[in-house]
């Protein structure tokens, strides 16, 4: 229940029966009542008034009942004041004023200043009044404390007003932010993904239920940091300072750090994750999120099938290379009539391109570079001959669909690189280029160097590559366009191992309806881990 009005009155009339208290203590002392009855009636009324006060359940009546308190007050000071009119007893008015007149708006503070005057009147016209100048000031301090109560007990209300309108509204924003809080929170904890949100401070301020199931926990809490971790091939020990929390506390950003975390090998966990930093308003940083993906079953899935892979395609080079070997020595047969040796030719030239691509599959099935690393020999390569000699080889190729290859653009080069990797390379884009033209197109060969570096260029005229397709081109077994027809979707992934195995970098240039140029980076001279 509210106990304002109650609280009110009280607090009024027992500051008034405080005062009225002191005052009639001093009187008995001094002894200065010249008529100690109505006096002391007067200071028994308000006595009175005070215990009523504290009796009356002034909530359980209507607001209007407890002006009655303060207008029999105005009373009881009236034969305070009778009984000792040359004293100042008519300031104590000064308490019902401001009772009424705060509690009561206009209608308090006109009825209290008209019935103090008419009182202070009342008491002059009999003559029990002090002198004429009380008479007079004594309203006018009435109404002035009266009208200021009155201002007050106003601005009050009206900023009281505005306080609840203003809390009303924060607690309208609370309830609003605290359902989103609890939406995210549901969803987070619904998915399957790791959520961690690193404050600006650097500490893990949310982190969702998936992320303990993750083994992503924060140090010292008996997550992820007491199990031993690896990097992606599943084997090197990763360091404590390399962990994907550890780099994200520190402020790094990264996507995709692949970490495998478990004692025993068959039974690891391996982790993708991902931090991105979060800005606030102005570019501030207001620290980060990371995610962790379980990619356990993908990584086994694409081990599985490399390895699987790698398996047929070795067995299958045994007998293909047995019957190349064969149809070497019917071809070479005098006494083979030529008719069977043309049928032979056709036979032979097909049971090396499957060949080629078992080779170009195995190389795939590798789940690293150093297959490839390892088959290099590197020494000076002249880089303008070989473009020119894998031209002279495909231009029938070229021919037979009206293509030019335009050899113009070739400078001398040199180059550090392994010749028959580096003539795959050749070989690779150059196909392509060719394959995928246009109809009576052209195919550009370029090559230079700087003395550090030497650059190869194969550019053709044909459809382009959209940025779809681009974003994934250089992925095993990805076809794009219209090599989903035929192909293997290895070459250029085979391709860029070879030139990154040479600690070059294979780029792409392309516009949709205009062509696409591939760049081939290579070391011009020895690396110092060459020498």
């Amino acid at each position: 229940m509210d106990r304002t009005w109650e609280r009110a009155a009280i607090l009024n009339q027992l500051l008034l029966g405080s005062v009225v208290f002191v005052v009639g203590l001093v009187i008995v002392v001094e002894g200065s009542a010249p008529n100690p009855p109505m006096f002391f009636g007067g200071v028994v009324a308000v006595f009175s008034l005070t215990g009523a006060t504290l009796i009356i359940p002034w909530n359980r009546l209507r607001y209007g009942w407890v002006a009655v308190i303060p207008a029999l007050d105005i009373i009881a000071i009236a034969l305070m004041r009778v009984a000792m009119p040359d004293s100042a007893m008519g300031l104590l008015w000064v308490f019902p004023a401001l009772w009424l007149a705060g509690s009561f708006g206009l209608i308090g503070l006109a009825g209290v200043v008209i019935g103090v005057t008419m009182l202070i009147v009342f008491l002059a016209l009999t003559g029990t009044t002090g002198t004429r100048h009380a008479t007079i000031l004594l309203p006018l301090a009435i109404l002035a404390v009266a009208a200021t109560s009155y201002l007050n007990t106003r601005r009050s209300q009206a900023q009281r007003s505005l306080l609840d309108k203003q809390a009303q509204l924060l607690r309208g924003v609370l309830e609003h932010s605290r359902r989103q809080e609890q939406e995210v929170t549901e969803v987070l904890d619904a998915v399957d993904f790791g959520v961690i949100r690193i404050s600006a401070g650097g500490r893990v301020a949310v982190t969702n239920e998936a992320h303990a199931r993750l083994q992503m926990a924060t140090n010292g809490d008996g997550g992820a940091s007491h199990v031993p971790a690896f990097r992606d091939d599943g084997v090197t020990p990763l360091p404590l300072a390399e962990l994907p929390l550890e780099r994200a506390l520190r402020g790094e950003a990264f996507e995709n750090q692949v970490v495998w975390f478990g004692e025993e090998p068959d039974a690891r966990q391996a982790l993708s994750v991902t931090a991105r930093r979060l800005t606030g308003s102005g570019g501030k940083n207001v620290g980060a999120v990371v995610v962790s993906r379980d990619v356990t079953n993908e990584l086994s899935a694409l081990r599985a099938r490399d390895e699987l892979v790698a398996s047929v395609s070795h067995e299958l080079r045994t007998p293909l290379t047995s019957i190349l070997g064969y149809l070497d020595l019917a071809i070479e047969n005098p006494e083979t009539p030529e008719k069977v040796r043309a049928n032979l030719d056709i036979a032979e030239r097909n049971a090396e391109r499957l060949l080629r691509i078992v080779a170009d599959i195995l190389t795939a099935s590798s789940s690293s570079s150093s297959s490839i690393e390892a088959s290099i020999a590197p020494r000076a390569v002249d880089v303008r001959e070989l473009l020119a000699n894998a031209a002279a080889d495909m231009a029938t190729h070229a021919e037979s669909r009206a293509l030019t290859i335009d050899v113009t653009g070739l400078e001398e080069a040199t180059a550090w690189a392994d010749p028959l990797r580096l003539r795959q390379v050749v070989d690779n884009l150059l196909a392509n280029a060719i394959r995928y033209n246009k109809y009576g197109g052209t195919v550009y060969l370029g090559s230079t160097t700087d003395g550090t570096s030497t650059w190869l260029l194969v550019r053709d005229t044909g459809p382009g590559i959209s940025d779809d397709d681009r974003t994934r081109l250089f992925q095993r077994y990805y076809k794009a366009g219209a090599a989903r027809r035929t192909g293997t979707g290895l070459g250029l992934a085979i391709t860029r191992d070879i030139v990154r195995a040479h600690g070059g970098e294979l780029g792409l240039h392309t516009s949709v309806g205009v062509g696409s140029t591939f760049i081939v980076k290579i070391p011009a001279a020895p690396m110092e881990t060459d020498a």
